[in-house]
């Protein structure tokens, strides 16, 4: 058992070398109105953005959808994306990595081709398809303009590689797409610290090493935002 910061506990069962945590039943992922779709970079400059983005979601009572969320060598990655688009009503696509790490390199391009595969997905798809909505973010307001100018009428939202300005930007998404009710941004932020305070305190109690921690499968670390949610109070 390990001790949260609210006083209550919890437990934590070790299986086998992954080490995964004692989850909750899942919610009904097929809920295409809950499910919101992430497209965004995956690398390790990007991951304090994903996990206060994820913690986001789920606080705001939605369910993330994401490409690394399962792992079959045997899947097309692409067949797997367009499934998870089609099953989500919401999507956001952060683009903010449409360059270069270094120079002299080839810039990635997949998140504007996911975005690309959802706008069409919500523009020819039959049905309740038609009633997708995203979000696209952005590092700098407008620079997306020199290389997808073709995006330029749509309202695309700056986060300015801040954590705390991608939750305000998120949370506030949530409440004029989806009509949903949810806490200040101020609140979320400071529940997103306190989150991640307890859930490294606990797995520290738990024989997690940092690596393991920065290294923890995204799919793992939603389910301990779920547990510390419902075990904690708004």
């Amino acid at each position: 058992m390990v001790q949260l910061r609210n006083g209550k506990k919890r437990q934590i069962k070790l299986q086998n070398k992954n080490r995964t945590s004692a989850l909750s039943p899942q919610p009904n992922k097929t809920n295409f109105n809950k499910n919101i779709f992430i497209n965004c970079p995956f690398d390790e400059e990007y991951k304090p953005m994903l996990r206060a983005l994820l913690f986001t979601v789920v606080e705001c009572g939605f369910v993330p959808r994401i490409a690394s969320e399962s792992s079959d060598s045997g899947e097309i990655r692409v067949e797997k994306i367009k499934n998870f688009i089609k099953k989500s009503r919401y999507s956001i696509h952060d683009i903010s990595r449409m360059e270069a790490s270094r120079k002299g390199e080839i810039p990635r391009f997949n998140m504007p081709f996911e975005l690309g595969l959802d706008l069409g997905c919500r523009d020819f798809g039959p049905g309740r398809l038609s009633k997708k909505k995203c979000l696209i973010l952005e590092k700098e307001q407008y620079r997306y303009r020199k290389s997808l100018s073709d995006i330029s009428g749509n309202d695309i939202k700056a986060h300015n590689s801040d954590p705390e300005t991608l939750i305000r930007r998120v949370r506030d998404w949530i409440v004029e797409t989806a009509r949903s009710n949810a806490s200040s941004g101020t609140h979320i932020w400071h529940r997103f610290n306190v989150f991640y305070k307890d859930f490294v305190a606990a797995l520290k109690k738990s024989d997690y090493a940092e690596k393991d921690i920065e290294e923890m499968p995204v799919v793992e670390f939603i389910d301990f935002i779920k547990e510390w949610k419902k075990s904690s109070k708004a």
